[in-house]
């Protein structure tokens, strides 16, 4: 297996870059991400066409997009990269990513919700592990918006875990170690049939989603499987799955679907860590490196290796 391309790690005043590679940020929501990045001592650099608005839903052209994420890890004194947003369109940039400039100039990529089309090509192309965290209009923005020690755990190379106080339950019991890998489930289907079809095989997988019904998850994992996208995959994590009921359907519905089109799984299997779409205090996971799922009564995920050089 190719070595992870591990970027260097980010000092606490770092400059960072705010791009928009997807839809376009509420201007409000951006600014109060700004102060909340430079309350805790980075330096934030945002990006020509952040706030630009269409054509359609998107933040400029894939042209503009793809200049302003190019030219923020071109920037030395760029030290990492932070989103504004998700929304949809980051798929638009793939075919016209500068992999040999991004494989120079490595350095951590914050995102989660669409951006997991462009985290997990780099992953895969590159070995950059991908770091599946907080945004400025959906967590930034928010008092309580980013789990903070996640956060600075990944940037600093610090090993971490994360429980039950991240919302982390068992569903099905076991243990299992593996490259911890994935993203937002409906991003990952969207790419299956494509060039940049997610390599999810003989991973430790993570898969969130939000404002889903059970039966559309059902139907989502039942396609991974046919696809053969869960053969080897050693543990299952998924998200806090915010929003995903049925009015009127039992609160456990979704838990009951999942462990029926995955009754064949052998692997270990937990839900509601609070990192993609969730409710608060989003948590950073770093995909690439191995990581250890231990899903008992009190269970727990925890980062084996770093994914920064100290």
């Amino acid at each position: 297996m190719t070595a992870l391309l591990k970027p260097n790690a980010v000092p606490a005043d770092a400059i960072v870059a705010i791009v928009s590679p997807a839809s376009t940020p509420k201007p409000d929501r951006v600014e109060r991400g700004l102060d909340a990045l430079r309350a805790l001592g980075f330096m934030p650099l945002p990006a020509e066409h952040i706030l630009t608005s269409g054509p359609l839903y998107f933040a400029g052209t894939p042209q503009a997009r793809l200049r302003d994420l190019h030219h923020a890890f071109a920037d030395d004194e760029v030290r990492a990269i932070f989103c504004s947003r998700g929304g949809y369109g980051s798929n638009y940039l793939l075919d016209g990513l500068d992999l040999d400039l991004i494989a120079e100039s490595a350095k951590p990529f914050i995102a989660s919700s669409d951006m997991t089309a462009l985290q997990l090509w780099l992953l895969d192309q590159l070995q950059l592990p991908a770091f599946h965290g907080p945004m400025l209009s959906a967590d930034f923005s928010r008092p309580d918006g980013v789990h903070l020690p996640s956060l600075r755990a990944a940037l600093s190379g610090d090993i971490y875990s994360l429980g039950p106080e991240e919302g982390l339950r068992a569903l099905h019991p076991g243990r299992a170690r593996g490259t911890l890998y994935g993203g937002c489930l409906s991003i990952l289907l969207a790419l299956l049939g494509t060039p940049f079809e997610p390599q999810t095989e003989g991973k430790l997988l993570f898969l969130e989603d939000t404002g889903v019904k059970p039966y559309q998850i059902d139907r989502m994992l039942w396609q991974l499987l046919e696809a053969g996208k869960l053969e080897g995959v050693k543990g299952i994590v998924f998200g806090e799955m915010l929003d995903c009921v049925s009015p009127g359907a039992p609160a456990d519905l979704l838990e009951e679907a999942i462990l029926r089109v995955l009754e064949d799984f052998k692997g270990p299997i937990a839900i509601g860590l609070r990192s993609g779409h969730v409710s608060r205090s989003h948590v950073t996971l770093t995909f690439g490196v191995e990581a250890e799922l231990d899903a008992a009564k009190d269970p727990l995920l925890h980062m084996v290796e770093p994914a920064v050089t100290k």
